[in-house]
């Protein structure tokens, strides 16, 4: 949709008066050494969020402003940096909190990262792949069976209440149904659904 002119002067002022109230935690993004990640991280949830191109400007201010998951991701990302980005994002987030309960970890995690809602969600593998797209109520760690954790390939979709455990590999561009366990590993392009978790694709279970 192609806004008229007095409809963008409206739109360019709320996203100025928005830009003003997170001024400082914008000021951020200039001490980090990850700007390339974030401005990723940004594009996906425009994508996601089915923004048109006449609407993807600012957008930093903008998902700092309205969601808390963003907020979490971005500290995600400072605390990863440089020093003075990991400082700021400690700061800040006692200022403008993100989401209560929901854990990265110290997760290496690729740029691209879509968290839909969040809370109770864990991400603590070995390392993920760019662009995951995670909903609430995931856990991403160890089981039983030892102390490794799984590795998560590229464009992987995790769906809500799903479990990923232990010393597995989530192959690129896997899908994990909602509440799904998956004790094994998982090809590349694969459904993963069920408790335990079967392939549809191979049609065989974990």
């Amino acid at each position: 949709m192609i806004l008229d002119r007095p409809a963008r002067w409206v739109l360019d002022h709320i996203e100025t008066w928005r830009s003003v109230a997170v001024w400082p935690l914008i000021m951020t993004y200039r001490l980090t050494d990850q700007q390339a990640v974030i401005d990723a991280d940004c594009e996906k949830w425009a994508d996601l969020l089915w923004l048109a191109p006449d609407q993807r400007y600012r957008l930093l201010g903008r998902f700092l402003f309205a969601f808390a998951e963003f907020r979490s991701v971005y500290y995600h990302r400072l605390a990863s940096g440089n020093p003075a980005g990991a400082l700021a994002a400690r700061l800040a987030a006692h200022v403008w909190p993100g989401v209560p309960g929901l854990d990265l970890s110290g997760t290496p995690i690729g740029p691209g990262l879509f968290i839909s809602h969040g809370q109770g969600t864990i991400l603590s593998a070995e390392r993920i792949g760019a662009n995951l797209q995670v909903h609430q109520g995931v856990t991403v760690g160890w089981d039983y069976r030892g102390d490794h954790r799984p590795v998560i390939g590229d464009d992987v979709f995790i769906g809500a209440g799903a479990k990923v455990l232990g010393a597995i590999t989530i192959g690129a561009g896997a899908r994990i149904g909602a509440n799904a366990v998956v004790v094994c590993d998982v090809p590349a392009g694969a459904t993963a659904v069920g408790v335990p978790a079967r392939i549809l694709t191979a049609g065989r279970s974990c």
